[in-house]
């Protein structure tokens, strides 16, 4: 049986591509929703709906978990869909908790992520609860999908839009930004480049397959196969040469940016 990975577009492929090295004999589905891409701009009601249609043709696949690798997704709809599956569903949420426990100093940490996330109940809940010397602030960047979906990571427009967001904080004051979205770990070179070098990047991928592994070990679910990978745009499966070349291009993206802290 295979491990699927969902997302709103080619973000979740940091959090694949993460698995693809810790579970090298795994097979994977990879799900984007190119065709309503992106999320963090739309209604929660339209987000929902097109979460529960991508797990109905999940469903048809043979799946043993599936892996919403969409911060966005996941405070929208994981919670409910659990009740309806029966296989494991690994959510993913701002790694503010682990920011917050990272650092002895108690710097301050800025969460950047899509709006939807920033405005949404579950990020609030997580912050109530761990950030007890309201130290986390919160910053919308939906401009930065938009980029990651047309493979620019570092052009100048890239780097004036985060300078301009980033304008109104003092970075001496903090010491993590946490990637709250998966699309934005292809940027890590364009923010390393801007923030002061004490900045850390704290994002949730590494917390989330970890928990995927120790749900499918307690059902011994995992398996000893050759690896391999099959991607779906939106239900379709991805079969042409330059697409795959286009996949290839963000993985190639994701390894030189892998070891960017």
């Amino acid at each position: 049986m295979k491990i699927a990975f969902f997302d709103s577009g080619i973000g979740g492929l940091s959090v694949l591509h993460h698995a693809m090295k810790v579970l090298p004999h795994e097979q994977f589905i990879f799900f984007a929703d190119e065709d309503n891409v992106p999320y963090g701009t739309k209604t929660t009601e339209q987000v929902f709906q097109y979460v529960s249609d991508a797990f109905s043709f999940l469903m048809t696949k043979d799946v043993k978990a599936i892996v919403v690798a969409c911060n966005t997704a996941t405070s929208v709809a994981v919670r409910e869909l659990r009740h309806q599956y029966k296989i494991p569903i690994i959510g993913m949420e701002p790694a503010a908790k682990k920011a917050l426990d990272m650092d002895t100093e108690r710097n301050r940490v800025l969460v950047i992520a899509t709006p939807i996330t920033v405005r949404g109940h579950k990020i609030k809940e997580l912050i109530e609860k761990y950030d007890t010397e309201s130290l986390v602030d919160l910053l919308a960047m939906p401009d930065l999908v938009e980029f990651a979906e047309h493979m620019d990571f570092s052009s100048p427009a890239v780097e004036d839009y985060i300078r301009r967001q980033f304008a109104p904080y003092d970075f001496s004051k903090y010491a993590n930004l946490v990637l709250g979205c998966t699309h934005f770990n292809y940027f890590k070179e364009t923010l390393r480049r801007i923030l002061p070098d004490h900045v850390r990047f704290v994002d949730g991928n590494e917390g989330t397959i970890r928990e995927l592994i120790r749900q499918l070990d307690y059902r011994k679910g995992l398996e000893y196969l050759p690896q391999t990978v099959e991607y779906y745009y939106s239900g379709k499966a991805v079969t042409e040469p330059h697409e795959l070349q286009r996949i290839d291009a963000y993985l190639d993206q994701l390894e030189r940016v892998y070891t960017i802290i």
